[in-house]
């Protein structure tokens, strides 16, 4: 909107100081000759924006120009000052209007805070896009038109119809209700009922959406968080999923944990060693994840875990074998 984008205008050259039309186009993601009619907009709604001209010109505010918002104190603002550096928004589409409002609360901000608030919020890193080890987290893309269609349905509390790709089956369209969206490691889900019956649905994996005029049939009041770890755990026990016994390192703990979908049991034993009771996906899924351990871990139970990695380490063994 465009009046969103002229407030925007302003807290840039707030923020700023001096800044040429086309740093402002790429910032606001117009054109030049969008920010140069904006520019003439503000200056006929009596905002004190001038031009200097010459090579290191641009666009600026006469000094002392701003509001200010005395209600927050400094441990306020750096609270939403680290909240906007998460990622989480760019899952439902709103990492723009995130970064609008970040800019807008710097600027209002008591003259005491905003320098030590921000300075202090970039001493704090949330959620990097890799890890130690370099692997890289991966943030699914959705279509804009997509997520604002799902988030018009959400807030409405209107039905949605999804042309949805399911795991291994041809994509087709589905009406559902939607109840609520959930963000988990940069991955986007939306909560609904279909016919009754819970669903969840990967963001990534809708293709088309249309939210219906009809309202959605579901409760006024939902606890998002306890409707996540209810189908989080029915999804953990069922379908083809497998639950083995492994023997592992303690200091590999946590690489067998972070792969698999449940610990059931942990003990441990004599040596130092730790049992535990996991679950993972499916069979597949448990092979790789004790393989990856190496010697590190030791599958004790079911017996077709033991002879599918002894199966693959004698045929690693032939494969790098001396030859005569």
């Amino acid at each position: 909107m465009r009046a969103d984008r002229l407030v925007s205008l302003v807290l840039l050259l707030r923020q700023h100081g001096r800044l040429s039309a086309a740093t402002l186009a790429r910032e606001l993601e117009v054109s030049t000759r969008t920010v140069l009619r904006d520019i003439d907009a503000l200056s006929a709604a009596g905002v004190p924006v001038y031009a200097e001209r010459g090579r290191h010109g641009g666009f600026a505010l006469l000094p002392g120009f701003r509001t200010e918002l005395t209600g927050l104190n400094h441990d306020e603002a750096l609270a939403l000052l680290v909240a906007g550096s998460r990622r989480g928004a760019q899952a439902f589409g709103l990492g723009s209007a995130l970064a609008s409002a970040m800019l807008k609360v710097v600027d209002a901000l008591p003259e005491s805070y905003r320098d030590t608030a921000a300075g202090a919020a970039q001493r704090l890193l949330i959620d990097p896009e890799t890890d130690l080890l370099s692997r890289r987290l991966v943030t699914e893309e959705v279509p804009d038109t997509i997520v604002a269609e799902v988030l018009r349905a959400v807030f409405a509390g209107h039905r949605l119809r999804i042309h949805y790709a399911a795991v291994e089956q041809a994509p087709k369209w589905r009406t559902v209700d939607p109840i609520g969206l959930v963000t988990v490691r940069d991955q986007g889900y939306l909560l609904a009922t279909r016919s009754g019956a819970d669903r969840t649905y990967r963001l990534s994996r809708v293709l088309a959406a249309e939210e219906l005029a009809e309202p959605a049939q579901r409760p006024d009041r939902v606890d998002l968080d306890r409707a996540w770890q209810d189908r989080s755990r029915r999804f953990r026990t069922g379908g083809d999923q497998v639950t083995v016994l492994v023997r592992v390192d303690p200091e590999m703990r946590e690489v067998l944990v972070g792969t698999a979908l449940a610990v059931l049991a942990e003990e441990a034993d004599a040596d130092g060693r730790l049992r535990l009771e996991v679950t993972f996906q499916d069979r597949r899924h448990a092979e790789w994840a004790v393989w990856h351990l190496g010697t590190n871990a030791e599958a004790l139970d079911p017996q077709w875990l033991r002879d599918s990695l002894r199966n693959r380490a004698a045929a690693i063994a032939t494969r790098y074998g001396v030859t005569s």
